[in-house]
């Protein structure tokens, strides 16, 4: 048995953007951005972390941390 759409947007901004945006997906059109460029972006972001933390000493580290339990249970007013 097919499977049946939902229910279009109530919005008629919403809906105009999900036909674009099936439009799109049918041609293959992506978002402008350069899949390679996306890829080497990802690359160095994941390496950005790791390596700042090596980069630091037993010291420092300790503060970072200090700092984000602190961040973490900050009372909010």
């Amino acid at each position: 048995m097919p499977k049946r759409s939902s229910k279009p947007p109530a919005d008629e901004n919403r809906a105009a953007a999900a036909v674009i945006d099936a439009i799109a997906r049918l041609t293959g059109e992506t978002d402008g951005k350069d899949p390679a460029a996306v890829a080497l972006g990802r690359r160095g972001g994941l390496k950005g972390g790791p390596a700042r933390i090596a980069a630091l000493n037993p010291e420092q580290r300790k503060e970072l941390a200090r700092k984000a339990a602190a961040a973490r249970w900050k009372k909010t007013p």
